[in-house]
């Protein structure tokens, strides 16, 4: 029973930390867009919440799928786990480059262009896709 529980809070987590992730390079595609100091004030600060906000969402998410991986082996020495894993790790340096981004921002060093951060904001949809592929599909 305990084992559903922890399933359970870790999808909540999961969930959680993508909604930011989906939503933090919007942010940036607009802040790049920005052309009044009010505006990047106001983007800027709706960022660093967000940023705030959903890093202990990440490590909470990451922390019961460990949980799970450790305690009660769930996928350990199989080829989907090694791919999930991969994608997981994968989305922590995307969590990372998005504070890096935020930092660049917040000191005025962006030198990327909006759609640059649109084509961004895809990369945690195809990770996501390639996840629950390896968790449900199990292909290797």
């Amino acid at each position: 029973m305990l084992m559903l529980w922890i399933k359970t809070l870790h999808i909540l987590f999961v969930i959680s930390w993508f909604a930011g992730l989906f939503y933090l390079p919007r942010i940036y595609v607009n802040l790049a867009q920005a052309t009044d100091a009010a505006s990047t004030a106001t983007l800027l600060g709706m960022a660093r919440r967000l940023y705030r906000f959903m890093t202990p969402l990440a490590v909470l998410a990451l922390a019961f799928g460990l949980w799970l991986f450790m305690g009660y082996g769930l996928g350990q020495g199989q080829g989907w786990m090694h791919a999930k894993l991969l994608g997981v790790a994968l989305l922590v340096i995307y969590h990372l480059a998005c504070g890096r981004m935020l930092k660049n921002f917040e000191q005025g060093r962006n030198s990327r262009s909006h759609q640059y951060y649109r084509w961004f904001n895809e990369i945690p949809v195809l990770l996501l896709l390639i996840i629950i592929a390896m968790v449900v599909v199990r292909p290797i």
